[in-house]
C-alpha cells in the first residue's frame, strides 16, 4: 500500500514538473505579442500637395497623413494624422505615352518612436471615378477612359461642331476639314488620351501594407 501511495505521489509531482516547465516555456516564448501591423492591411491617407503628370519627375518627394487609426499586434496605436513620406517612382506625361501613367512609392511614417519604414501600394482612389488604379501593374495610376459608346458619341457631337462653320460658309472642305478635327479632339477627351493626370491636395488614396509595419521598431 505504502509503494503505491509513494508511486501515486512521484506521478503527481513529475506532473506538476513538467505543467510548470511548459507554462515557463510558453510564457517566454519571443514574438507572443508583436508591435507590427500585418501585411495586407489596408487603411487610408490624404494627399498634401498636387502631383502631377504635366511636372513631376521621378523622385520629386510629397508627404501625405494617414486618415485612420492602425493598431499592431499588442495593442501599440498609431492615431490618425501621421505624417507620411514617399516619392515619385515613374511618370508618363499624356504628351509623350498618349495617356497619363503615374507611380508612388511611400517611404517611411512618423511614429511615436520615430520614422518607421513603410512598404505600401495605391490599391484604390475612393470617390474619383476619372481615375483608375491597376494594382497588378504595381499601384499604376492612370486616367479612366468612358466606354467605347460615349467616345462614339463624343466624336460624333465634336464632328457636328466642328462641321458647323465650313456648312454655314457652303464650303464643303472646310466642314470635312472641321468634322475630322472636332471628332478626334472629342475623342481623345472622351477616351482620356493626351490628357494629363493630377493628384490633386487632399485626395484620399487607399494604401495596402507590402510588409509588416513595426510601430516600436525591430
Amino acid at each position: 500500500m505504502n509503494k503505491r501511495i509513494l508511486a501515486l505521489l512521484t506521478a503527481a509531482l513529475l506532473a506538476s514538473l513538467a505543467c510548470g516547465l511548459g507554462f515557463t516555456q510558453a510564457q517566454s516564448a519571443p514574438g507572443a505579442a508583436p508591435s507590427e501591423v500585418p501585411t495586407g492591411t489596408r487603411f487610408l491617407v490624404r494627399l498634401r500637395e498636387n502631383i502631377s503628370t504635366q511636372n513631376a519627375k521621378a523622385g520629386m518627394r510629397f508627404t501625405a497623413r494617414t486618415l485612420e487609426t492602425l493598431v499592431a499586434a499588442d495593442g501599440t496605436v498609431l492615431p490618425p494624422g501621421a505624417r507620411v513620406r514617399g516619392h515619385v517612382d515613374k511618370v508618363e506625361p499624356a504628351h509623350k505615352a498618349g495617356r497619363a501613367r503615374i507611380w508612388l512609392t511611400f517611404d517611411d511614417v512618423k511614429t511615436a518612436n520615430g520614422w518607421a519604414p513603410l512598404v505600401a501600394d495605391v490599391v484604390d482612389i475612393p470617390g474619383v471615378h476619372s481615375l483608375k488604379v491597376d494594382y497588378q501593374r504595381e499601384g499604376e495610376i492612370e486616367a479612366r477612359s468612358s466606354n467605347h459608346q460615349e467616345e462614339a458619341e463624343a466624336a460624333a457631337a465634336g464632328a457636328l461642331v466642328g462641321a458647323s462653320a465650313g456648312v454655314a460658309d457652303h464650303n464643303g472642305k472646310d466642314a470635312a476639314a472641321g468634322a475630322a478635327t472636332g471628332a478626334a479632339s472629342s475623342f481623345m477627351l472622351a477616351s482620356g488620351l493626351g490628357q494629363e493626370l493630377v493628384l490633386e491636395k487632399d485626395m484620399k488614396l487607399e494604401l495596402v501594407l507590402g510588409r509588416s509595419l513595426y510601430l516600436k521598431g525591430m
